[in-house]
């Protein structure tokens, strides 16, 4: 045997035995929490009892101090709790990484051993896992062998790293030990890589490359931007970034204190396993419709933006393309904010006042509105007259009577020109001499392209009370789908920090998309990043998304697979008699998910119709889905959007259904939600969008 096989065998042997002693250690730790959690119980119990037993005894400051040491239990005892179920998780698999780094100043090199949570050893004193947001852990991401240093706590700390490995442990057995050189090696990540998919986004702190660290620990940044192709792992960067943060900051931050904006319902719990996979718990989520409901306190009814990029799909009507273009250039929020200048400029007019024979000047009643500009009209109102009694209680030592109070308030309301919102937003279009561009969507609603226009408006003129001053952190994903309006609405509703992500390459709606420029001068003080390396899809199916949309910038992660397929058929029923088959071979093969992507919504029901009994995991997701669950998923590209699935089928991808720019972009999404396999089907000609451009 060569004297690497030997050394190999060796370092196997001795990270089994590292191995056996974290499981033994944890096992004894897991004994002592509980050991302690029984005593917290008897002893909760005991003073309660003591409490109830002697309640006519005691007097009001032993009663008080009673409860404050049960309270003091029960506290510990939750954090005992959690400190229990941390190691639970650990059992299975107790860390995936390790590095002996040589610190400056010390004897030797130290083994670390890197986990999804920290572990400590009461009996022995001794850290015996990292948490992967530790200082020290960035040394595994960020470093091959050699030279390193960190930020510790008390400063910088430098040394060497000695040896680098990486382990995949499951079950409390090491399934792969590999030693690299090189940073967190790539056949880790191609193992992963080529695994299929689960319910769910997973955690990948295993497989973090140097550029998405950086990112992910960035705490100094009011608001990032993170451009970043498809499949380039930016939402789970993003998630990965709040877990660190709720790390960094765990004094001052809670998942209470972070919002996430999500596209869909769908999304939202595609995610969702993330973050309590990292020992956090979930944040809140809400979807911009929501948002808006709540700014507009339900007085307004609207299109949402699922019916709006249905409408745009099955109608393709150029008036309403003009429409969105046009309210989504950052020349309408320009023009928008100029004309709520002039709106309030003469909506007050103001005039001498007399009250109980006492002057009330004009000029000093238009000042005193004006400076009032962030209340709505009535507070205004309210306010302003307030500050006259007080300069006539001043000025002429008079307190008015009750209906001299009447009067002053009645004479201010007065002299505001009232109007309707949505009248002076419809005034608008007639100012900007666009009135065409003002259109009701069908039943008297407002298009959705209106609702964030009229909620800028709102808060410029009757100002709006944030009902989100308690948010820390805000993440806001699809960054593209939203236009300069919106983000001049969230700017104003959200003063903390940001992080914002999404792919200019991905909008599902063109006509009403923002670019990263177009963020970025919302966000003036903006960090922004991009991530070009795609890891979601096999080399052949990337480079086939590539033909529909090039990116230039974009580098693909070498993992091959099966070329796409592309099958044409003279008959709709060969069309559905082929995805049956591969139906069929999907339930036969090691794939969890297979997504049916469809153009429109209407376009997935009649599919999902026509594939009734083919799978016993078929379902149809629309815009009411709360839910992802593996199997045979039928959707729109609308839908599917930050989802992946292990086979992708692309149905009806003929000349006449796939022709308009929108098209092409649907047609990119729903290729790069595929890792495996890509099947697309059309009956008759298939579109020219496939033709390398």
């Amino acid at each position: 045997m060569s004297n690497m096989n030997v050394e190999s065998s060796m370092a196997k042997l001795e990270e089994a035995r590292q191995l056996e002693s974290v499981q033994f250690r944890l096992e004894r730790a897991l004994k002592e929490a509980d050991d302690r959690l029984q005593a917290y119980q008897e002893d909760i119990q005991s003073q309660k009892e003591y409490l109830w037993n002697s309640r006519d005894e005691m007097d009001h400051i032993e009663k008080i101090s009673t409860r404050d040491s049960i309270q003091q239990s029960v506290t510990t005892g939750e954090f005992v709790l959690g400190q229990r179920k941390r190691m639970v998780k650990l059992r299975k698999s107790p860390y995936f990484g390790r590095f002996d780094f040589h610190a400056e100043g010390d004897e030797k090199a130290r083994p670390v051993y890197i986990g999804v949570h920290h572990f400590y050893d009461e009996v022995d004193k001794e850290h015996v896992v990292f948490d992967w947001r530790a200082p020290i852990a960035s040394l595994f991401y960020d470093y091959e062998t050699g030279p390193a240093k960190y930020e510790a706590p008390d400063g910088q700390v430098s040394g060497d790293i000695q040896l680098k490995r990486q382990f995949r442990i499951r079950h409390g057995q090491i399934e792969l030990m590999i030693d690299s050189a090189v940073n967190v090696v790539d056949d880790v990540l191609q193992d992963e890589l080529g695994r299929a998919t689960d319910d769910g986004m997973k955690n990948i702190v295993a497989t973090i490359q140097r550029d998405q660290n950086a990112i992910i620990r960035n705490d100094q940044a009011k608001t990032l931007i993170i451009q970043g192709v498809a499949g380039s792992g930016k939402t789970s960067i993003a998630l990965h970034r709040i877990a660190f943060l709720l790390y960094r900051f765990k004094d001052t931050l809670t998942s209470e204190d972070i919002l996430i904006i999500s596209p869909n319902s769908v999304f939202a719990d595609y995610i969702s396993n993330v973050l309590p996979e990292l020992g956090e718990e979930t944040v809140n989520e809400i979807g911009m419709e929501t948002l808006a409901k709540e700014l507009l306190k339900d007085q307004y009814r609207f299109q949402s933006f699922f019916e709006q990029t249905a409408e745009l799909l099955e109608k393709n009507d150029e008036e309403v393309k003009r429409r969105l273009r046009y309210k989504a250039s950052p020349d309408f929020l320009k023009q928008l904010g100029r004309y709520a200048d002039e709106v309030e400029k003469n909506r007050f007019a103001s005039e001498d006042l007399w009250i109980a024979r006492r002057l009330v000047p004009g000029w000093l009643l238009e000042e005193t509105f004006r400076k009032h500009r962030n209340l709505d009209t009535t507070a205004r109102v309210a306010q302003v007259a307030r500050e006259m009694e007080q300069k006539i209680g001043i000025q002429y030592n008079y307190d008015l009577m009750p209906e001299q109070r009447k009067e002053l308030k009645a004479a201010i309301k007065g002299m505001v020109k009232q109007s309707t919102l949505r009248e002076t937003y419809k005034r608008f279009f007639d100012w900007a001499d666009q009135p065409e561009m003002f259109k009701p969507a069908k039943g008297g609603r407002l298009e959705y392209a209106d609702v964030f226009p009229l909620i800028y408006l709102k808060m410029r003129l009757e100002g709006v009370r944030s009902p989100y001053r308690r948010v820390k952190h805000l993440l806001i994903d699809e960054m593209q789908d939203y236009t300069p309006v919106q983000y001049a609405v969230i700017a104003r509703l959200f003063s903390c920090k940001k992080t914002i992500l999404g792919d200019a390459y991905q909008s599902v709606n063109p006509y009403s998309s923002s670019a990263t420029d177009d963020i970025r001068t919302a966000f003036r003080d903006a960090t922004c990043v991009t991530l070009n390396k795609s890891y979601r899809s096999s080399y052949e199916i990337a480079q086939f998304a590539q033909r529909i949309s090039p990116n230039p910038d974009l580098e693909i992660i070498e993992r091959h697979g099966d070329e796409p397929e592309v099958l044409s058929v003279n008959t709709r029923k060969k069309e559905i008699a082929a995805i049956k088959d591969r139906i069929e071979e999907f339930e036969n093969s090691r794939f969890n998910t297979l997504g049916i992507i469809c153009k429109t919504q209407k376009q997935a029901r009649r599919m999902h119709k026509a594939l009734e009994g083919e799978s016993d995991r078929l379902q149809l997701l629309s815009e009411d889905s709360q839910s992802f669950a593996p199997g045979v998923i039928v959707c729109t590209a609308h839908l599917a959007k930050g989802l992946e699935f292990d086979h992708v089928i692309l149905p009806e991808v003929g000349q006449a259904n796939y022709f308009t720019d929108m098209d092409r972009n649907l047609l990119y999404v729903g290729c790069t939600r595929a890792m495996h396999r890509l099947t697309l089907t059309a009956t008759g000609e298939v579109t020219g969008l496939l033709a390398p451009v």
